[in-house]
């Protein structure tokens, strides 16, 4: 749960709220993953997909500004569906799309060309400490030194052990398009009817980014989940750096703290998460390729916005993935 309530309709709709963002190479292809909708909520939490939304997968090439595909699910009463839009067509949501996919949830489904997609309720694949994040986003939202009390990373406990999301895989196979090598960015986003037109609830890419930073400010969030990732560095940017630099400099682990700070906003922003087609997915400390399902990015961003070792001490194994697709773990 990289991602959370940071708009007024997902709290009002947890159906609605974007987790997590994963993209990695499956077995046939690059798997792109959409969790939403955490249990973790209580008694806010609505079980099942928004009948009447649509989660979309958006997918930039070779560095574009803007998507050139775009996969949109939707659920209704006789089931899911589907469909692909390409070209200036990704980028219209009035735009109708070609049928790729349609079926249950719960069942593998097979699409056109190879390709394989899922859609269910799962047990969370993310770990975080919810005590140490508390912590460090109070820090960065104060622009202080962190306080973390008596916790200690030997104690760490997951909080989403027990956790299902409900999660949409597909599965897109090795062609033309998605050619080993060729390099894309990916996005999700949750949208809903409005005034005869679609309204962007949540959107999300880089892990932590919103919880530890952007929801630092909540009026700053709303507007961020309205617009496209474009428009990150022009609107956010300076503000994000100043955040950054407070915190870096509170610390003391920077000799310049706005030219660090700088520096990684422009490697965070625009907010879309980077893959090369065919490799090994790793949300690391040397880089940034898309995300694995076991990859520890909580401490990753920790570290990141502190410039300072924040171990998290938790493992990847101490939440549950399989290998074969669709790679997430089915929950009652």
């Amino acid at each position: 749960m990289s991602h959370h309530l940071d708009s007024e309709l997902s709290r009002r709709d947890s159906r609605l709220d974007l987790t997590d963002q994963y993209v990695f190479r499956g077995t046939t292809g690059t798997v792109l993953v959409m969790n939403v909708n955490s249990s973790i909520l209580g008694d806010d939490y609505q079980p099942g997909f928004h009948p009447e939304a649509r989660y979309e997968f958006k997918v930039h090439f070779d560095g574009a500004a803007v998507e050139d595909l775009t996969y949109r699910v939707t659920f209704g009463s006789g089931g899911l569906m589907l469909v692909a839009l390409t070209g200036e067509d990704a980028r219209d949501d009035a735009a109708v799309g070609s049928l790729v996919a349609e079926g249950r949830t719960d069942a593998a489904l097979a699409g056109h060309h190879g390709l394989r997609m899922w859609a269910g309720k799962v047990r969370e694949p993310f770990y975080n400490d919810l005590t140490l994040l508390a912590a460090l986003a109070a820090a960065v939202r104060d622009g202080i030194r962190p306080d973390l009390g008596d916790w200690r990373p030997e104690n760490a406990e997951n909080a989403f052990t027990d956790v299902t999301v409900h999660s949409i895989v597909l599965e897109i196979p090795d062609d033309e398009r998605f050619r080993a090598g060729r390099a894309i960015g990916v996005w999700t986003v949750t949208k809903l009817p409005h005034d005869g037109g679609w309204q962007q609830v949540n959107r999300q890419a880089t892990p932590m980014l919103w919880p530890l930073i952007r929801t630092a400010h909540h009026d700053w969030a709303v507007a961020a989940n309205r617009s496209h990732p474009q428009n990150d560095l022009r609107d956010d940017g300076e503000r994000l750096a100043g955040i950054i630099a407070a915190v870096v400099g509170a610390v003391q682990t920077a000799e310049d703290p706005a030219a660090y700070a700088n520096a990684l906003v422009r490697r965070l922003l625009p907010d879309v998460l980077p893959y090369r087609i065919g490799t090994a997915a790793n949300f690391g400390f040397a880089g940034i390729n898309g995300r694995a399902l076991a990859d520890n990015a909580v401490e990753v961003m920790f570290c990141r916005v502190f410039n300072a070792a924040v171990p998290l001490g938790l493992r990847p194994d101490q939440n549950t993935r399989r290998d074969d697709f669709p790679y997430v773990v089915a929950a009652e």
